[in-house]
């Protein structure tokens, strides 16, 4: 897949699931790499500046496997942000399978 596919959507996907419930960096990873094959290393980053921009927020919890894992909650702010992505997701999408479907001679608005 298209490397700035991915980038573009990754924020969305990692906000998507931060919202079904609270996860570790490595699980969102995992999840992420279910659908759309990423590196572990393109998660933290992404994760850091969430948290810089008050999207997420963090916590610590001990964990049976080892150290304690910190984990990421969606904040607020970040939930209102994941509705305004989103919209412009759906948007964007529409627009651009509109383009891909669309047959030379058609009129579309």
């Amino acid at each position: 897949m298209n490397v700035q596919f991915k980038k573009g959507a990754l924020e969305l996907c990692v906000l998507v699931l931060l919202d079904h419930k609270d996860r570790y960096g490595y699980e969102l990873a995992q999840e992420v790499t279910k659908r759309i094959e990423i590196s572990e290393g393109t998660m933290y980053p992404l994760l850091r500046r969430l948290t810089k921009e008050l999207y997420t927020s963090t916590y610590l919890q001990e964990s049976a496997e080892g150290p304690p894992r910190k984990y990421y909650r969606l904040t607020d702010k970040g939930k209102t942000y994941l509705n305004e992505l989103s919209a412009e997701w759906m948007q964007f999408t529409e627009a651009v399978n509109a383009l891909i479907h669309h047959k030379e001679g058609e009129d579309h608005e």
